[in-house]
């Protein structure tokens, strides 16, 4: 399919007036901007076409819609001067009847991939939105940042700016992909990569720019994300779930702090029916993963989002960890040859490592304990405190592997806490671990109090209530592990 340009940008030339000291030009810049983003995504520079010059409908059919019949793409910067403009949705007018022509104005299997992209400048209503392209999610270039609500752009700092850069990457790699099927010389199909086809859940607001950090990344390395286009709140909601998680080898769901919304014929809101037809799956096809992600700091707002966190946390695929974490775990479930299989060093070196997890609160109350167990010849690990997230999550998933005896001791700590703590003792094979365990205990210290002792309650470890019980439980096992048979 051949095309002499690769993208019209159709615009208000208002929304390129100069702006600020430094005069600068919305529209001039994010053409410049996208220019150089996809000439680093793509590998090859993009013709990109805008008219910065021609006045008057009496050069409309002769130039512009010449000019559109021959343009691959048509990316409408949408302001509330863009919808008011007759020159420009005469423009979109036009490309929609020439793509009609030349390839469709719906691509991929499913025709769901638009060759028209739709950058929404300046916040409008929806339904206000050209019929065209109403229904498209489109990219948002503005936001709230600290209350107030603004357009992103260099002029309003550095966190506008880098929600400018964030979205304008997600646009560019959403260019590449369909321009690869432009001009493959055939739109059958959106083009197949080497990644591995992602259902990363729909969420609430509070999530949004996490989920689409995860996105971007995913992309980057080859993947294919669903659903590609935002769910609708219909009876058909469920229908549409199913269909792309068929697709897909692995899910991922972020929990928010706040309830979502509910489809229509629904009880369930649409984050916890995504997740349930998730499980569905996983539990009818060995091959499919799914996780679940509640960040950590978040608190959940409203009794049923409380209930719900709550009847997640005991699930193996549960997280309750960092972004980067998170993306390090997606990718790991991903490319499972990338994980290590760990072997406990004790069976080559014959010292004995126990793993002693406590909050950093704690650390003065158990350094007496630990200093004993090292003169008995231990090896006693403890958490990291300071370094960066990475580097945290990574020392302690590295001890899971390596020692031999975990202790999860209960101070001046939250039930969260304990709770993702002894989620992380059901994840170990996952980290490549390949022998068990020894023993895996619970140490229940002060302040206690009778909330502390129901949230301490397991069956995954054995509790106690002071270090002496520990040991002597420990040099137990250790004497049964020595006995000859």
């Amino acid at each position: 399919m051949g095309f002499d340009k690769h993208i019209f940008i159709s615009y208000a030339h208002v929304d390129n007036a100069p702006e600020g000291e430094r005069q600068k030009q919305w529209v001039s810049d994010f053409h410049r901007d996208l220019e150089k983003c996809l000439n680093r995504v793509w590998g090859q520079k993009p013709d990109i076409w805008r008219d910065d010059t021609l006045r008057g409908n009496d050069y409309f059919e002769k130039v512009i819609e010449q000019q559109l019949s021959k343009v691959a793409l048509l990316l409408s910067i949408i302001s509330p001067r863009y919808i008011e403009s007759e020159w420009c949705l005469r423009e979109m007018e036009s490309f929609c009847r020439e793509a009609l022509k030349n390839g469709g104005l719906l691509l991929g299997k499913n025709r769901d991939k638009s060759r028209i992209f739709k950058v929404i400048k300046t916040e409008l209503e929806q339904e206000k939105h050209p019929q065209a392209i109403r229904d498209l999610l489109g990219y948002k270039f503005y936001g709230t940042l600290k209350g107030e609500k603004i357009e992103f752009n260099s002029l309003y700092g550095s966190e506008a700016e880098e929600a400018y850069h964030r979205e304008l990457l997600k646009l560019a790699y959403d260019i590449r992909d369909l321009l690869k099927v432009l001009l493959s010389d055939t739109a059958e199909s959106v083009p197949k990569d080497d990644g591995i086809a992602v259902y990363l859940a729909e969420t609430t607001s509070d999530l949004a720019e996490a989920r689409e950090k995860i996105r971007t990344e995913l992309q980057q390395r080859g993947h294919t994300v669903l659903p590609s286009q935002p769910l609708l709140y219909t009876e058909n909601c469920e229908n549409a779930i199913r269909e792309n998680l068929e697709k897909c080898k692995l899910s991922v769901h972020l929990i928010g702090s706040v309830r979502s919304g509910v489809p229509e014929g629904e009880t369930r809101s649409l984050v916890e029916l995504q997740k349930i037809l998730a499980q569905e799956k996983s539990s009818r096809d060995n091959f499919f993963n799914h996780l679940t992600w509640f960040p950590i700091g978040l608190e959940p707002k409203g009794t049923q989002q409380e209930n719900f966190i709550a009847s997640l946390r005991n699930e193996p695929d549960f997280l309750q960890t960092g972004l980067e974490e998170l993306k390090t775990l997606i990718h790991q479930r991903l490319n499972p040859s990338s994980q290590r299989a760990i072997k406990v060093p004790s069976e080559t070196d014959g010292i004995k490592r126990i793993y002693l997890i406590c909050g950093e609160a704690d650390r003065a109350t158990v350094r007496p304990f630990r200093k004993k167990l090292f003169h008995q010849g231990f090896e006693v690990m403890l958490p990291l405190f300071k370094g960066d997230e990475g580097e945290v999550r990574q020392h302690h998933q590295d001890c899971l592997c390596t020692c031999d005896v975990v202790v999860i001791y209960c101070g001046n700590v939250k039930e969260s806490w304990f709770q993702t703590k002894l989620s992380d003792l059901r994840k170990i094979p996952g980290y490549g671990r390949t022998q068990p365990l020894l023993a895996k205990a619970v140490l229940v210290g002060e302040p206690y109090t009778e909330d502390k002792e129901d949230w301490c309650l397991t069956h995954e470890a054995k509790i106690f209530q002071s270090f002496d019980d520990f040991q002597t439980h420990l040099n137990q096992i250790l004497q049964r592990k020595q006995s000859p048979c």
